[in-house]
């Protein structure tokens, strides 16, 4: 591989090595850049400026690289910042939902980075802002809102935030009727809570200072925090733990779980000091959701061996497991995603055969109906009632080339009300737009599905760049919905592609089984086939694939930069999980022993060990001719900590062979997110686009409208 013209010869940073040495299973290991991790991470989260100032140097010297070798993509990014604002409709509103004596909503003003909450009468009149985003950043390098909740009074407001990027959010309640705060103050939560059946209280998580959310507490309003009630304490750090409400105000739910178990404690909503029954404890593999059903539960479980789910139910007054009953039987192949429940209905979102539908079950004659919908391939999403008592549920759609689209559906007279298409400003024209579905053969004879973007008048002949993307974990499905911001690419000539590799529930439950722990490698080979797929489908070449992927994502663009550099233009690997075996070596990191089950256990286990060092990123770097490599990171980011990245582009500039640079840009005021503003994350995106335009030859394409584009607007 050459080296890309693009990019001028600046020298790197070369941070000085410094050997630690660790034994496990017999195996020694060097890290000569474990230094880069702060002493005082826990400490660090909750106040930057406590960085090491050697480690804070190397990072801003980072930064200074990165942006010598982008330089010249100052005026590409401005243009590509401009087209992407463009298509965002700045002053956007959501449709209100109906609670009560009013309907609740989120917007944004002009200019506006953060959302607004409002409220207006149940059929409609004057907006009332309840809470400001913008204001409540006003003065803060990141803010980012995280739930917010309204009483079932309508009197108050709980919501949270945090200014970190650390993910440590503290709480506040607003008196709706002043529009004041209240002096209640509730740090190092988990986001969100919920009220008690009288309004006085809520219940949240409070999370311990490994970032892991240990306790479920409840805080009478204008108590001391000091003096809120333990509901429970989970002893097992290897397990996630939130607490919700329902629809109909009757019950709060403390749920623990981790990859692949999990278990739920229930109480009465109106009795928030008694103690929370136990629904079915935790069996290792066994997973169920609980969901109202007003005098039942409706129970979404794997148990008796539904490898694809099934739903039971069970008497609301004793949920144990020896109670519960099938009402939807286990149909391999049909992987049900969540149910809904109402006073007559019950509404169920599940995939087959790789798409996602909604089905809606009459909970009186029994009676199903699907709701259809007419693309080869789309996303679905349901955002459902906030009332119980209803025959009206609300859903989502949208296709890599149909905007979102949102409907109110009555369940009973199967009505399909669209009540809002989203804007697209500058101009979409769907018919200038090709979305197609392939499958590629993986080596061992799976197929693996692709969805594809392109234009209508881009040439199938090999010539064109690829943005191809992964991710392939914990069972997550990337969705083949409309993303305006593909189109900067796409409208120059990209093929954007999506590899629903194996890790994902894609193709059912047995897809994501067989791509965590020992199938691990089939994730990374099944995105390898894709590249090559698209190449013998003549879509692309491979020194024009730039390849992308974040987080868990990060992990898979990590390793197949060293199984298959040769097959990659680029590379973009976004807050990347590249040092898994160290991470999951360290006990005392925020998700470590939670994602065990889904990785492996190595210190337990030396085949968990041995599994994970044959692929982890870090681990496997070597002398190779990788392509240029753009990692990026964030400072405070707790799920992948900022000198995971760091270590791995010391170690590729130190190991690799060849001239491509290895760039890294990490964010000093934010965390696994990015930028928290909608405007300010444009602006990271263009930096990403940018560096998939230099590498993949498109530069002279970058600071003028392109032909598609000129074509696409004179069509409008």
């Amino acid at each position: 591989m050459t080296r890309t013209p693009a990019f001028p010869t600046v020298s790197p940073p070369q941070p000085e090595k410094r050997p630690v040495f660790d034994l496990h299973h017999g195996v020694t290991r060097t890290d000569d850049y474990a230094w880069l991790r702060a002493d005082n991470w826990q400490e660090m989260f909750r106040d930057p400026s406590l960085l090491d100032a050697q480690i804070r140097a190397h990072l801003e010297a980072e930064n200074a690289y990165q942006a010598a070798l982008m330089a010249d993509t100052a005026q590409v990014r401005k243009q590509l910042f401009k087209e992407m604002k463009g298509r965002i409709k700045e002053d956007d509103s959501s449709v209100p939902m109906k609670d009560g004596r009013y309907a609740y909503g989120s917007s944004f003003k002009l200019g506006g980075e953060q959302p607004r909450y409002f409220r207006t009468p149940r059929d409609g009149g004057n907006q009332e802002i309840l809470l400001d985003g913008d204001l409540e950043a006003e003065g803060k390098a990141y803010f980012r809102l995280g739930g917010v909740d309204h009483s079932t009074d309508h009197r108050k407001l709980l919501w949270a935030f945090d200014d970190k990027g650390s993910e440590f959010y503290t709480l506040r309640v607003r008196d709706l009727v002043d529009g004041n705060d209240l002096a209640d103050r509730i740090p190092d939560t988990g986001g969100g809570g919920v009220w008690d059946a009288g309004n006085d209280g809520f219940f949240y998580t409070r999370l311990d200072p490994n970032h892991r959310p240990s306790k479920v507490l409840f805080h009478a309003l204008g108590d001391s925090p000091e003096n809120d009630r333990l509901i429970y304490e989970e002893a097992d750090p290897g397990f996630f733990m939130n607490v919700g409400g329902t629809r109909s105000n009757e019950w709060i739910m403390v749920g623990i779980n981790d990859h692949e178990t999990s278990e739920y404690r229930i109480m009465s909503a109106k009795e928030p000091f008694a103690e929370p029954k136990l629904v079915a404890p935790r069996e290792t593999g066994l997973q169920y959701d609980l969901e109202e059903g007003g005098d039942v539960f409706f129970i979404l479980t794997n148990a008796d061996g539904a490898k694809d789910f099934k739903i039971m139910t069970a008497p609301a007054s004793d949920p144990v497991r020896a109670n519960w009953q099938e009402l939807v039987p286990h149909e391999a192949g049909r992987l049900i995603l969540s149910v809904i429940g109402f006073k007559d209905h019950m509404v169920r979102l599940e995939r087959k055969e790789g798409l996602p539908r909604i089905v809606v079950h009459d909970r009186n004659s029994g009676e199903e109906h699907l709701i259809s919908f007419d693309e080869e391939a789309f996303s679905l999403g349901l955002s459902g009632s906030y009332e119980y008592d209803t025959e009206i549920m609300r859903f989502s759609y949208s296709s890599m080339t149909t905007p979102a689209q949102v409907f109110d559906y009555h369940m009973r007279t199967r009505e399909r009300v669209l009540l809002k298409t989203q804007e697209v400003p500058s101009g979409h024209d769907p018919d200038h737009y090709m979305t197609r579905r392939l499958m590629a053969p993986a080596a061992d004879g799976e197929l693996v599905p692709v969805s594809l973007l392109h234009h209508r008048d881009t040439p199938l002949d090999g010539s064109a760049p690829c943005l191809l993307y992964g991710y392939g974990s914990y069972g997550i499905t990337v969705p083949a919905a409309f993303n305006t911001n593909l189109f900067s690419l796409v409208d120059r000539g990209f093929v954007y592609a999506i590899a629903h590799v194996r890790g994902g529930k894609d193709k059912g439950y047995g897809w994501y089984d067989d791509g965590k722990r020992a199938h691990k490698m089939n994730t990374f080979t099944d995105f390898v086939a894709v590249a090559h797929h698209l190449v013998a489908e003549r879509y692309t070449q491979h020194d024009r694939i730039v390849a992308q992927g974040g987080s868990a994502g990060g992990l898979l663009m990590g390793a197949v930069a060293n199984m298959a550099p040769e097959c990659f233009g680029g590379i973009v690997a976004e807050v990347p999980f590249v040092d898994v075996l160290t991470t999951m070596l360290d006990a005392t990191l925020p998700l470590t022993p939670p994602e065990w089950p889904e990785w492996g256990n190595p210190i337990a286990s030396e085949e968990d060990y041995r599994t994970i060092a044959a692929y982890s990123p870090y681990d496997n770097v070597a002398a190779l001719d990788y392509p240029p490599i753009l990692a990026l990171a964030g400072l405070t980011d707790p799920r992948v900590t900022y000198w995971e990245p760091a270590k791995w582009v010391a170690r590729l500039r130190d190991r690799k062979i060849g001239d491509n640079p290895v760039l890294f840009k990490i964010n000093m005021d934010s965390g696994h997110a990015g930028a928290s503003g909608r405007f300010s994350r444009l602006e990271e995106i263009a930096f990403t686009y940018a560096f998939a335009l230099k590498v993949a030859g498109k530069a002279d394409l970058a600071t003028t409208a392109p032909p598609i584009l000129l074509d696409t607007q004179t069509a409008l």
